[in-house]
């Protein structure tokens, strides 16, 4: 079971069992549709939690954009959980600056709790069955998450 902690794994576990079931979350993207995990069950999941503010962040759209758009055909779904106080207004202009292929969607206090996110970005590798793969704090460049997802895919 997840307990909120981050857990920090350097490579995928193949153990079912040591990999808990991400939290459910049910956030609105950047243009008000909300968006469930479940609607993704089945997809590889990067689910990244950012802002627009935070440099390492902005660091990491362009490799998660070249990722969405090279394996999005073989179940891959970035999900960039922006944690924006100002909310859409400034987050649905960067999206479109910086080109992100992949939805947007709003955090809340709920799942920065769920997830026990300290510091962003902090992003979740999501399997097909909907467990968490592997978790890391900070910024990590695209082949780092390119090995990681091959094996899911």
């Amino acid at each position: 079971m997840f307990s909120g902690a981050v857990l920090l794994a350097p490579n995928p576990s193949p153990a079912a069992e040591q990999n808990p079931a991400a939290p459910d979350w049910q956030l609105p993207d950047i243009d008000g549709k909300l968006v469930s995990l479940a609607d993704l069950k089945g997809k590889i999941l990067i689910l990244d939690f950012w802002a627009t503010w935070c440099p390492p962040c902005r660091q990491e759209i362009p490799g998660f954009v070249a990722l969405q758009r090279k394996y999005q055909d073989r179940g891959l779904v970035v999900i960039g959980v922006s944690l924006d106080k100002q909310g859409p207004s400034v987050v649905k202009p960067f999206a479109l600056q910086f080109a992100m292929n992949y939805p947007v969607l709003m955090g809340n206090k709920k799942i920065i709790t769920d997830y026990g996110i300290e510091v962003i970005p902090t992003t979740f590798i999501i399997d097909q069955q909907g467990n968490i793969v592997t978790v890391h704090e900070g910024f990590a460049d695209s082949a780092t998450f390119e090995s990681e997802i091959l094996p899911l895919l």
